[in-house]
């Protein structure tokens, strides 16, 4: 452990609120390779985005470049039209299905996953799929923040609910529990009489 102590909230530095809300309440969750600068699109976040989608191209195209050459093996093994068209749609099904299962997990909260069982070799061989499915989703905005930004105002939301309800003076909410209990209890002993 170390003797330091950073508070979570509070100026920093250059002025300033860290924690990224500044009025305390729930912290939005980070982002992979943007961290929370989704939330007020600050800190070099269309940089990022920028970044990430060329990254996701770059290596989507590297990796359609390997599929490649794995099939002009199988061109130069002769093993026939049939096995290269079975595997030509093999891996086209195969990167459908994971660029949807990796939208849907960028968009929205997803269903049951298929990564959780079975579906997981299906999702490893369509791995353009997914890459591609960050790309398109980098032009838009980070991948992931339409989610993030749901459950973090959501969250907002209950919080401000919550500390809405305590607000107001405590005395008279007493006073009046109090009373409430005092006649409930006054009601039950005139019952038992």
């Amino acid at each position: 452990m170390s003797d330091q102590h950073t508070p979570a909230d509070g100026p920093e530095p250059d002025g300033r609120e860290s924690g990224g809300t500044g009025h305390g309440g729930p912290e939005p969750a980070p982002i992979r390779f943007f961290g929370t600068s989704w939330v007020r699109h600050d800190g070099g976040y269309g940089l990022r985005r920028a970044g990430v989608a060329v990254g996701s191209l770059a290596l989507a195209a590297a990796g359609a470049a390997v599929l490649r050459f794995a099939f002009q093996g199988l061109e130069i093994a002769s093993v026939g039209p049939f096995v290269n068209t079975l595997v030509v749609v093999g891996f086209a099904v195969c990167s459908a299905l994971a660029f949807r299962h990796t939208w849907a997990g960028l968009t929205g909260r997803p269903g049951p996953s298929v990564a959780d069982g079975s579906g997981q070799g299906l999702l490893l061989i369509g791995f353009v799929g997914s890459l591609l499915a960050y790309f398109c989703r980098s032009l838009v905005e980070a991948p992931g923040e339409q989610r993030h930004r749901a459950e973090y105002e959501a969250a907002r939301e209950r919080y401000e609910r919550r500390r809405g309800a305590r607000t107001g003076n405590p005395a008279a909410r007493k006073s009046g529990a109090k009373t409430g209990a005092k006649a409930g209890a006054k009601a039950g002993v005139k019952k038992r009489r």
